[in-house]
């Protein structure tokens, strides 16, 4: 899966040339053997595409939508986000373009009356540095397809969060709108009586996607043929009930989204009976290690699933880097995950009442890839909410995360390795005020708990920009809170590079290669 909503048609662009084909610049002589090849230029992407999943069909619940990108060189271009269809609506507009198709009449009228029915876009983006928000209780608000362009693509963030007062899956769901790709990992699914987790697929194209559902217990693959082949037509999301494609409840399952043919935007969104309900984003590509950043002190339960989607077993010691430095967590040392299935650790006191990150390290030469989430609880009895955190792709220049509102959201800042020197901007809200930064260093082999800066004025909701100035690795997620009766309510969501910047590599006309 790629973790940036990026777009190079720009960059292809830039390489194309007049005569021949452009090829990377080497050293093709001995007087050249000596040079190191030019460095690579750098450059912001020119258009991005993101996917906001369907908030789910409840009739007592709000979702906000934030949109936002940092301030840049200017205010050139635009981002907005447009609804798609659902399924049956789908099906219905390909009947009326069939019904078109054969009238040869009256094609301006046609035009005229497609134009006149287009839908407005929600919380376009007016400037850069100043999130634009949109919020809805519609019960069949539709998925989102979202395109920013010109000075709006360069990290551009969107947040989606539903706030559900009652009934199955009630508490906070958050999701970070996604990149549009053709495979997607989770861990931390279930097919159970007591939980309904639907996923959801969304084709930001014109042409159809087909896409082959897999999941993946303690036992191994999942038997069912009903996740095969599933059609989502352009522009359109469709929604899968998990338990439908398994022949029997599984507990703890991993769930491989993989597209045939065309690209979708994933997400998992989990309702419990007992527990709430909160989205289940994708995790990190698969990787020997894993970091899952940003465990709150106060969790009551903390469980941990991994899949190894590889031939070889995974053998992984397991860390917890805390406010203080990492510590081997007793009873949880360590972690054998066999190929081809799920391993689900229940980790009791993990926390130990302070924020931490848990550390998945490869041990004895262990190559194998992993798929890791965590499922968090907070809580008691009938007042608890889960929450989960995937694994995240650490922050290489960038991140943002949209959405804050006051007293209520917070920043982990993980560095697993070296200490890392780490700047955090807010913007102005949604409704006016000023922004604000602060400079934290994480010290190494800590977890950091950072409060949004302070500033004049700041009314709606608002951004966080994290960005990585100097040092090692950084890892980063947000949870937002609010307390309804006794609950509390919460949702975390990682944060990846946001991908703004990308390589274009030295090029040069090689006209041999025309040549036989």
């Amino acid at each position: 899966m790629k973790t940036g909503p990026l777009s190079l048609i720009a960059a292809a662009a830039a390489l194309a040339v007049t005569a021949g084909v452009a090829t990377l610049t080497v050293p093709n002589d001995e007087d050249d053997a000596g040079k190191a090849a030019p460095a690579a230029e750098r450059i912001a992407v020119e258009r991005s595409t993101l996917l906001c999943p369907q908030p789910g069909d409840t009739e007592v619940g709000e979702t906000t939508y934030t949109s936002f990108v940092p301030p840049g060189e200017g205010d050139e271009g635009s981002a907005e986000l447009l609804p798609a269809t659902t399924e049956s609506e789908a099906a219905e507009e390909q009947e009326k373009k069939d019904d078109e198709d054969g009238d040869k009449d009256g094609g301006g009228k046609k035009d005229e009356k497609k134009k006149d029915d287009a839908p407005d876009p929600v919380a376009p983006l007016k400037r850069a540095g100043t999130p634009a928000e949109a919020v809805t209780d519609d019960a069949e608000a539709p998925a989102l397809v979202g395109t920013a362009e010109g000075d709006f693509a360069p990290g551009w963030s969107v947040q989606q969060t539903t706030l559900v007062s009652a009934g199955d899956g009630r508490g906070l769901s958050g999701a970070r709108c996604t990149a549009p790709d053709s495979e997607f990992w989770f861990a931390g699914a279930s097919t159970i009586d007591e939980r309904r987790d639907y996923v959801q697929l969304t084709n930001p194209d014109d042409e159809a996607a087909v896409v082959d559902l897999e999941l993946f217990d303690k036992d191994g693959p999942v038997e069912g043929d009903a996740g095969n082949g599933i059609q989502v037509p352009g522009h359109s999301s469709v929604s899968v009930l998990l338990s439908t494609i398994a022949e029997e409840p599984s507990i703890n399952v991993a769930v491989h989204v993989a597209a045939r043919s065309g690209r979708v935007g994933a997400a998992v969104h989990v309702a419990d009976e007992q527990l709430g309900g909160d989205w289940l984003q994708p995790v990190s590509e698969p990787a020997p290690g894993a970091v899952l950043p940003g465990i709150p002190g106060d969790a009551t339960s903390v469980r941990l699933v991994v899949y190894v989607p590889g031939e070889d077993d995974a053998d992984l010691a397991v860390k917890l880097a805390g406010p203080n430095g990492s510590i081997t967590p007793a009873g949880y040392e360590s972690v054998h995950a066999k190929s081809g299935m799920t391993t689900a650790i229940d980790m009791q006191k993990l926390t130990q009442g302070e924020v931490g990150s848990l550390v998945l390290e490869p041990e004895d030469g262990s190559t194998a890839p992993v798929v890791a989430a965590l499922r968090v609880t907070r809580g008691k009895n009938t007042e608890q909410e889960m929450a989960f955190i995937p694994s995240s792709a650490p922050v290489e220049e960038r991140t943002t995360a949209s959405g804050n509102w006051a007293k209520a959201a917070s920043l982990s800042l993980a560095a697993p390795g070296k200490a890392v020197e780490v700047k955090v901007a807010a913007s102005p809200g949604s409704e006016g005020g000023e922004p604000a930064e602060e400079t934290y260093t994480v010290k190494p082999g800590t977890t950091l708990t950072v409060e949004p800066p302070k500033a004049s004025g700041r009314e709606g909701t608002f951004a966080l920009t994290v960005e990585r100035v100097s040092g090692g690795e950084l890892y980063a997620s947000r949870t937002l809170e609010t307390k309804e009766d006794g609950i509390p309510m919460f949702t975390i969501q990682t944060l990846p590079d946001d991908k703004g910047m990308v390589e274009v590599p030295d090029a040069g006309q090689d006209l041999g290669v025309l040549m036989d």
